[in-house]
């Protein structure tokens, strides 16, 4: 088992806190899959995956109709995605990942995280670099091995297979996910889940005070209704 696991197995320890956080943050995405290719999951890919993950959050059914139903209104604005780089106290690199109806109000929110914890907001580029952008599923374990799945999946761009309580794990490279999504659904394995994770290529390891101060902007950011994912290089 390597990086994947090690950073997914942090990552769960900090799951998002309120349940309808959670909805709120897997409606701005079904809006912005069915405003990219309609409300159809089964000639759109992405909202496929992202009712998936609806699903295994336990989002009501019925939310997940009201959704798409929504997003399909003409009404219904887009969410702008925008990523923001910088830097948390004591050197932490942090990657923030928004979607928004209203950027401005993002930039300044986000902004005055940063400021108010003692960071700072970067340009462009100035920490991105530092994460591997990688795509991951979680499948139903049901008559799957590791070994020989991670084998069959090489061609296909996964680059670590395991298996943890959730299921069946598999990382690969953030271009590759289309191509593993389809090599699934051709051949009848359950997805259960699927995503996007920025991966730190080196992480720092910081004193139990120095934490708590990187924490406190984390937390801020996790907290904003704008903020869809927030990554750092803190172990």
């Amino acid at each position: 088992m390597g990086r994947a696991f090690e950073f997914r197995k942090a990552r769960k320890l900090k799951r998002w806190g309120a349940m309808s956080r959670t909805f709120t943050r897997i409606g701005k995405d079904i809006v912005i899959a069915v405003k990219a290719g309609g409300p159809d999951p089964n000639t759109n890919s992405r909202l496929r995956a992202v009712m998936q993950n609806a699903k295994a959050a336990n989002m009501p059914k019925d939310n997940i109709e009201r959704a798409i139903k929504r997003a399909s209104d003409k009404a219904q604005g887009d969410f702008k995605e925008t990523l923001f780089e910088g830097y948390a106290p004591h050197g932490i690199a942090v990657l923030v990942e928004t979607a928004t109806d209203n950027n401005n109000r993002t930039v300044a929110n986000v902004r005055s995280y940063f400021t108010k914890c003692d960071g700072n907001l970067g340009t462009s580029g100035s920490v991105e670099f530092m994460f591997e952008h990688t795509c991951n599923f979680r499948l139903s374990k049901d008559g799957l091995d590791a070994e020989e799945l991670e084998l069959e999946l090489i061609d296909f761009g996964a680059e670590e297979v395991f298996e943890d309580e959730d299921g069946m794990m598999v990382y690969g490279g953030f271009a590759d996910y289309g191509t593993l999504q389809k090599y699934f659904e051709e051949n009848n394995i359950e997805i259960l889940s699927s995503g996007f994770e920025r991966i730190p290529t080196t992480t720092k390891e910081l004193s139990e005070e120095q934490q708590e101060d990187v924490n406190k902007l984390l937390e801020k950011l996790e907290e904003d209704d704008d903020v869809q994912n927030v990554f750092h290089t803190m172990a």
